[in-house]
């Protein structure tokens, strides 16, 4: 059957493969990007699901994928750029997710048919983030209120559960991996690589499977055996 789906950030990336194989799928897809709502904004982010819902005609399926990632390092960072990064940072990768959330979530109650909730973490909030310390801090902050709302939200029938990539070959990474760094990168996996974005939505597409509901809570690490915790 057709699941209606939302995923956040999805205009490139990650959140564009997670889209791409969800329509693969068969399933109705709203393909959220900054323009079309910034969530930083609480009553711009209940505008997204609300119009996701009428377009969709409900959400089966929530994917917060969408986040920032600002550079500053502690040692060449002004206070002001330093705070400002921090604020950037948790306004989207953590408030925005919290309200979208919130807004999917209350709908999937009223309509009382359950529902799926899988938030894009990152490897860095375990092995940490030197140079985007809000970042890894972000993210950490995303598995545990996962952990929380599939706890909140079980009775409900709507399982929650997180994935933590490591470095996938994106838009955003590109420079890295093919730059002076990239042998350094790709060497942090015994298989020499970096992940790609459809490797990612393969998960995600697991975990939003009905086989799934027991995988509620769980942080599934997907990083090449790069991290081991």
């Amino acid at each position: 059957m057709s699941r209606g789906v939302l995923v956040t950030g999805a205009s490139r990336g990650i959140g564009r493969a997670v889209a791409d194989a969800f329509e693969a799928n068969g399933d109705r897809v709203v393909r959220h990007s900054t323009g079309q709502g910034d969530l930083r904004d609480p009553e711009q982010a209940r505008t997204v699901v609300q119009r996701a819902v009428e377009t969709l005609g409900g959400i089966d399926v929530l994917v917060n994928n969408a986040a920032v990632y600002i550079g500053h390092p502690i040692a060449t960072t002004s206070y002001e750029d330093w705070q400002a990064a921090w604020r950037e940072t948790f306004a989207v990768n953590v408030f925005g997710a919290a309200n979208v959330t919130y807004c999917s979530a209350r709908h999937m109650i009223e309509r009382g048919a359950g529902g799926r909730i899988i938030n894009v973490g990152s490897r860095g909030a375990y092995r940490g983030e030197p140079d985007h310390p809000a970042y890894g801090a972000s993210k950490a902050a995303l598995h545990s209120f996962g952990q929380s709302l599939a706890v909140a939200l079980g009775p409900h029938g709507i399982a929650v559960a997180s994935v933590a990539p490591g470095f996938v070959h994106t838009e955003r990474q590109h420079d890295a991996i093919t730059g002076p760094e990239g042998e350094r990168i790709r060497a942090q996996s015994p298989f020499g690589r970096v992940g790609t974005p459809e490797e990612v939505a393969a998960a995600v597409m697991y975990l939003a499977s009905g086989p799934a509901t027991w995988a509620s809570g769980t942080v599934l690490d997907l990083n090449g055996a790069s991290y081991l915790h």
